[in-house]
This record gives structure tokens, sequence and C-alpha cells, in this order.
């Protein structure tokens, strides 16, 4: 602000500068010199300061301006009524970014929360919470055995069935039906008898830049900052997981793989992931967590 300070600049100017309602920013600087000020100290002192902040309202000769101003004011203050509503079905972020992607569902997410989406879908909208210690045994097979076992958390309905359901079909249909963008993995996981499992998941590739336009929407720079590919999924009635390939940084901009990146590597690790899950004793989880592959790849599934 320094560059500033030789200049006659109002309330409305600084606001403008820091981004803050004038309002706002008159609040701190009252505060600031009268710390033991009350809300009604404060509202008795603010009627000019108030009337500035909404002046602007009433200058017409913009109409379109105000309009979009307060179109995204509006916008904002609804994407912040809904973060809770998101972070209570698992969003893992303290705030959700206002734009269109968002609204319709694109946004981001790590890729263990993909994860559990998948498990709350196939718990037919149950989020039953992971557990990576579930028995303790010591000293066995003398006087002094003991053996600690944990209660199974509880579990939370995040959506309901028929919503669950829903989401599992559509899900289903990105593997099963032609033209599905997981077709390639049809039939690739089997049981032990040599039966196809029932698999299903959802693909999706980012490729994520900063782009700054100009004066009637031309683009005048374009910054790459990353370039990621997915697959969420779950495989028969157990397990579920998300492989992620991505690369970071501006060397993202020379790469173009897709989504059929990360299916190929769950195909090729298939029969390795079938022999760790049978090889499991039947009442242990199987964690398939800690796979990984050399930069900038990198590949994580879980399971319940």
């Amino acid at each position: 602000m320094k560059m500033y300070s030789g200049l006659y600049l109002g309330l409305e100017d600084y606001a403008y500068l820091l981004g803050k309602n004038p309002l706002e920013l008159w609040t701190v600087g009252a505060l600031v010199h009268n710390p033991g000020w009350t809300r009604e100290d404060l509202f008795r002192e603010s009627a000019d300061t108030r009337r500035i902040a909404s002046e602007w309202l009433f200058r017409t000769r913009n109409r379109r301006a105000q309009d979009l101003r307060l179109r995204a004011r509006f916008e904002r203050d609804a994407f912040e009524a809904m973060t809770p509503s998101w972070r209570r079905l698992g969003f893992p972020f303290e705030r959700l970014v206002p734009s269109y992607a968002t609204a319709i569902g694109s946004t981001a997410d790590r890729p263990a929360a993909l994860a559990e989406l998948m498990g709350i879908i196939l718990n037919e909208g149950e989020d039953r919470p992971a557990q990576r210690i579930n028995r303790l045994v010591f000293a066995p097979g003398t006087p002094y055995h003991t053996a600690l076992e944990s209660e199974p958390p509880a579990a939370r309905r995040l959506l309901s069935p028929e919503v669950a359901r829903v989401a599992r079909g559509v899900l289903l249909g990105v593997v099963e039906e032609d033209g599905g963008t997981a077709r390639r993995l049809k039939d690739v996981f089997r049981d032990a008898d040599g039966k196809p499992l029932v698999l299903g998941g959802k693909t999706g590739t980012g490729d994520n830049r900063f782009d700054t336009f100009g004066r009637g929407g031309r683009l005048i720079a374009s910054r790459v900052t990353s370039r990621t590919s997915a697959f969420a999924f779950f495989i028969g009635d157990r397990y579920y997981g998300v492989v992620t390939a991505s690369v970071v940084g501006p060397r993202a901009g020379v790469y173009r793989f897709t989504s059929a990146l990360p299916l190929r590597f769950l195909e090729l690790l298939a029969p390795s992931i079938q022999k760790r899950w049978r090889d499991a004793p039947p009442d242990r989880v199987v964690s398939l967590k800690h796979l990984d592959l050399h930069p900038p790849v990198a590949l994580a599934a879980t399971d319940d």
C-alpha cells in the first residue's frame, strides 16, 4: 500500500485495493483505535460509512457491472452455506471454490476422499470408518495370554440407500456398457472360482492451468500447473480404491496422458492385487494403500 500513500484515496478506494468491503475495513480500523467499543457503539458511529458502502448500488450508469458484483456475492455466500454439507459427506478441504465446475460436482478432492466415496456408495450410503488395528495378542500360549479387540466404529448414514444404488448403477455402466470409459477393465478381476467380479468406477482427467483473459474474453496468458488423471473404483462387494497419475509443475504441459493411464496400471496390477487378498486370512481386511510407482506417477488404493 506504500505506493498509494501519497495519493488521496477514500475508503472505497482502499477497500477495492484490499479486496474488502468498505464497512469491514472501517470496522477493523475502528476497533484498533477503540478496542472497547461494543456492537452498539460501532453501529452508532458507522452511519456515514454504511452510506458510503452502499452508495454504489444507487449509481445507475453501469447497471450491468453492479449486477455482476451482486451475483458474485450471492454465489460466494451460497458456496459458503453449502460447504458444511459437503464436508459432512467427506469433502476434505475447508472451503469450496465458487465455480461452475464445483456447481456440477467437479471439484478438487484428495485421492483418499474419492476412495472413501466409493466405499460409501458400496455400503448403501453408510460411512464405515476404517480400522488399522482390530486385534492385539500378547504372550500367546502362556498364563499371561491377553487378547485385546476393538469395537467396530459406528457407521454414519450420509446418503440414502436409493441414491447410493442409483450411483452404483451409473458406476457399473462406466465398465460394463459399450462406450464406457473404463470398458477395458471388464472381467479383469475374478474370484477364486474364476468367475468375473463386478467392477464399477469413474474416470477423470484434469489439465490444470491458470488462464488470464483480457478485454472481450481474449486469452492473454496460460500457465500450466499440473496434469492429472484418476480412476476411482470398487471391486465386488468389499474392495474399493483409487488410482491416480499426476505430473506437477511446468513440465506437465508436455504430457498428454488421459484416464487410460491409471486404467492400464490397474489392469497390470490385477494379478498381484488378487493374490494379495486371496492369501489374506478371511477375517482380515486387505489394505492396498502402499502400492507406489516411480514419479511422476503414483498409485494408491484402499479398501474397507
